[in-house]
């Protein structure tokens, strides 16, 4: 396999199971339960973990170049999703008026659950560094990937 598409390739693989993790892990660990908007940008990128690691069975360079090219085309769309949600949080444009909350349960247990369920606004960074948010972080890392795996594959076509 050419060195430039297999390092886009790993890209398009990592990036986005990367951002994935640390999603994963500032909900289950840091305690910071994601958003509806938050979600809308975790999809793209599932989406790009499993077409990234289904173009490491494809034999074909020109099949594994489309598909590796696709996911990059995803992680691009979860980091414009992401740029969108940003705004929203800095308070640039508005966003959605609904927020999310996990409920479960029957009878009493569904009526506790709503009661002591967490309001997870989308408009609110609950987490910053440097001034950027997660959804920030998620635009310029997704959006900087993106570019440089789609620049790698057009880079190997013209050399």
């Amino acid at each position: 396999m050419n060195q430039k598409i297999g390092f886009a390739h790993w890209l398009a693989f990592l990036l986005p199971a990367g951002l994935l993790a640390g999603a994963y892990g500032s909900q289950y660990i840091g305690g910071l339960p994601p958003c509806e908007m938050c979600w809308w940008q975790r999809y793209p990128h599932f989406e790009a973990v499993a077409l990234a690691t289904i173009a490491f069975f494809v034999g074909n360079p020109a099949y594994r170049k489309a598909l590796v090219a696709l996911a990059a085309l995803g992680i691009l769309t979860s980091g414009l999703i992401g740029g969108f949600h940003a705004g929203v949080e800095y308070g640039w444009w508005e966003g959605l008026t609904s927020c999310t909350a996990t409920i479960s349960g029957t009878g009493d247990e569904l009526l506790k659950s709503i009661m002591n369920a967490p309001l997870v606004r989308c408009d609110t960074a609950p987490w910053t560094l440097f001034g950027i948010s997660l959804a920030g972080y998620n635009f310029l890392l997704s959006t900087g990937g993106a570019i440089a795996i789609l620049w790698t594959i057009w880079r190997s076509k013209t050399s």
